[in-house]
């Protein structure tokens, strides 16, 4: 396997040397792989994923960092009551990487019971498809007048890779469960901790956040269920900007996702432009990792 050349800018104190690397399907392996991540995420959050990848095969060797002091878990806050989810509302993104088309990213919300159900795909396209097919699926819901998440389901099928997982929540005894399966080894393990009185998960994160008061030089932050365990992410209010994308021009709020520990550490910096209007539509997500940015572009909002 060919070695792929990377520079890297005095990363690790390196001083901008030129290393060599080597990384499986040198041009879509790793690109590919992170719309799903930074599709959960983004998708994402965070991006929410928002939607970012998993360690990489190439090898970077970096100073340790101290481990940092984890923040005390907070009280999700409840939506304000002035908050009005839509009943039926379908978000259409397209995800570029650098100067590439790489992706299409759905979302699907609807509201019963007073639950946001949200429904959620990352797929791969053009040439970035015949080189490393990405096909995902996310599910998730919280309760519009408490916050809490009701869950978070997950299929991805990525290359020859296929796992479908389920994350519930058990309120009432403090406990959280996942049911992962590996569908083509046909394997399957289940794992049980214990979680808040209240949390939300990487997906329905994104439009807990558009119910918060998002003032610019502000941050504010709530728990979240991550990898079997529960993180503070606090959300960072940089200011407000002009964001113009195929949906068309809207002014923002943009919002940046922080923690101390959990996806969202150590996995690169995450954005959110949220519209500066009463719905905080989320027009566009960011992901600027160490090979480059993958940015999530809204191209329709439709009512259906």
């Amino acid at each position: 396997m060919a070695p792929w050349r990377v520079w890297r800018d005095s990363l690790a104190g390196m001083g901008g040397r030129l290393v060599l690397v080597r990384v499986p399907c040198l041009l879509g392996w790793r690109p590919a792989a992170a719309l799903s991540s930074a599709a959960t995420a983004a998708l994402g959050m965070l991006l929410l994923g928002w939607m970012l990848p998993r360690q990489a095969n190439a090898q970077f060797f970096t100073r340790p960092e101290p481990p940092a002091a984890q923040r005390q878990i907070p009280v999700l806050q409840p939506p304000p009551t002035t908050f009005t989810y839509p009943e039926h509302e379908t978000l259409t993104y397209s995800v570029d990487w650098r100067v590439f088309k790489t992706g299409l990213a759905v979302f699907h919300l609807d509201q019963t019971g007073g639950v946001l159900k949200i429904a959620a795909t990352a797929d791969t396209i053009g040439a970035v498809n015949l080189l490393f097919p990405v096909v995902d699926g996310f599910q998730s819901g919280f309760n519009v007048k408490t916050g809490c998440s009701t869950g978070f389901d997950k299929q991805t099928q990525e290359g020859r890779r296929k796992i479908a997982s389920d994350l519930s929540f058990d309120y009432a005894n403090g406990k959280q469960t996942l049911n992962e399966r590996n569908l083509v080894k046909g394997t399957q393990k289940v794992l049980v901790t214990n979680i808040p009185a209240c949390v939300t998960d990487s997906l329905s994160a994104m439009f807990y956040v558009q119910s918060q008061n998002l003032e610019p030089g502000q941050t504010f932050y709530f728990p979240l269920a991550d990898a079997m365990r529960t993180v503070t992410v606090g959300m960072k209010v940089e200011g407000r900007e002009e964001i113009t994308t195929p949906a068309g021009t809207f002014e923002t709020i943009k919002v940046q996702p922080t923690a101390d520990e959990g996806v969202v550490k150590n996995r690169g910096s995450i954005w959110i432009w949220y519209t500066d209007d009463d719905r905080r539509l989320p027009v566009q997500m960011q992901a600027q990792l160490f090979w480059g940015t993958i940015t999530f572009h809204l191209q329709s909002v439709a009512s259906n």
